[in-house]
């Protein structure tokens, strides 16, 4: 095949986007060409695409990408060509973060993931043969490209039937609220659950903490009525409108008691996260998952938070094994119980301006480009 394909390209970090040629580098031995059918729109590409989270101009973003198997480097043995695969972010395979289950904290995950370069220092992608190198492989996959070369370790195999578009976002913003609950707080039966933020990483948050885990209270806190109204829907028994004063002391009464046993905080604003941990009762704990970027910080009261036992906890990826994560959150979606096709509205990805507005101010909660 050509090893010319079509990508949506930052040229400079002002949160503009052009459809331009781009040239593949040749494939590796740890790498997978994949023809991408579709990629999720995550806030971190919008992020990145700023300054706001690490980048540079010249870069192919996108990291929730799902396509067909086109090729395998010599070193990759866990698909082959004419596999549907989902992807997700890349890690070394090597570190004890990696090995002990818990890829999603690899010691060079920054590096990995936002450097746009592969491990080596190479290009996968080029402006031409033997021309400048473009930022790229990022979280992997550079999924905002028809054909891309991703690295193994975030390729995961689908059955064939699977809905690669339904299912692209799995690989970061789905797996992250749901991993929240399920993994990095690990909600109880019967608990309560603050949710602070329901665009689409709050609401696999709350579909995770009310559908999966069967918390007894699950509150949506949001600045947009229309987004609580859907949280509803979707497992909240309550919802918050964000700006009001007194939200803590309404999750205190809705919860009848000190605060929620556990929250978790979506959006990455200082304000929120410091409503957040003050909204917890004793042994409450909380996480964020909402990336602000660097040198943004929350101040928290030591004695109330030594007096109350409570904890306040990172989390990235939802501390997933994409390759064991996201095919169980397909089989909660077959189940009913992680309804993501409520709330993704489709896109070409010639209409990526469009897509890009509409996230920005919210008449699409999850927007997936397709090819």
């Amino acid at each position: 095949m050509s090893r010319t394909t079509t990508a949506l390209v930052a040229p400079e970090l002002n949160g503009k986007f052009e459809l331009r040629e781009v040239y593949l580098d040749a494939l590796q031995a740890d790498e997978v060409l994949v023809e991408i059918q579709a990629s999720g729109l995550c806030h971190t590409d919008l992020s990145c695409a700023v300054g706001i989270l690490p980048c540079r101009p010249n870069a192919v973003l996108g990291h929730e990408g799902g396509g067909v198997v086109v090729q395998t480097g010599s070193a990759v043995s866990h698909v082959q060509p004419g596999d549907k695969v989902l992807l997700s972010f890349t890690h070394c395979e090597t570190c004890a973060a990696c090995t002990s289950g818990h890829p999603a904290y690899c010691h060079t995950f920054n590096d990995r993931n936002f450097g746009g370069a592969r491990p080596d220092g190479s290009s996968a992608m080029l402006t031409k043969p033997g021309g400048e190198p473009i930022y790229s492989t990022f979280f992997g996959q550079s999924s905002f490209a028809r054909h891309s070369l991703v690295h193994r370790s975030s390729v995961v195999r689908v059955p064939a039937e699977t809905d690669l578009a339904l299912y692209a976002p799995l690989g970061c913003g789905m797996q992250t609220g749901a991993g929240a609950v399920l993994n990095s707080l690990n909600v109880k039966e019967g608990s309560t659950v603050a949710v602070f933020g329901v665009g689409s990483v709050g609401m696999a948050a709350v579909m995770a903490a009310a559908k999966i885990r069967k918390a007894r209270i699950v509150i949506a806190v949001d600045l947009q009525q229309s987004r609580l109204d859907l949280a509803k829907e979707l497992g909240a028994t309550h919802g918050v409108l964000g700006n009001a004063k007194d939200v803590v002391q309404q999750i205190r009464d809705i919860c009848q008691s000190n605060g929620c046993d556990y929250a978790v905080d979506a959006t990455g604003v200082p304000s929120v996260i410091k409503t957040m941990i003050d909204s917890l009762g004793t042994l409450g704990r909380a996480s964020t998952v909402g990336a602000p970027g660097p040198g943004n910080n929350v101040a928290v009261d030591i004695m109330d938070h030594l007096t109350y036992g409570k904890e306040y906890v990172g989390c990235c990826e939802g501390d997933s094994l994409p390759k064991e994560f996201v095919p169980y959150l397909i089989e909660q979606h077959q189940k009913g119980n992680f309804p993501l096709d409520r709330f993704i509205k489709y896109y070409d990805f010639k209409d990526y301006e469009k897509a890009i507005e509409d996230s920005k101010t919210g008449s699409a909660i999850k927007a997936v480009l397709k090819w």
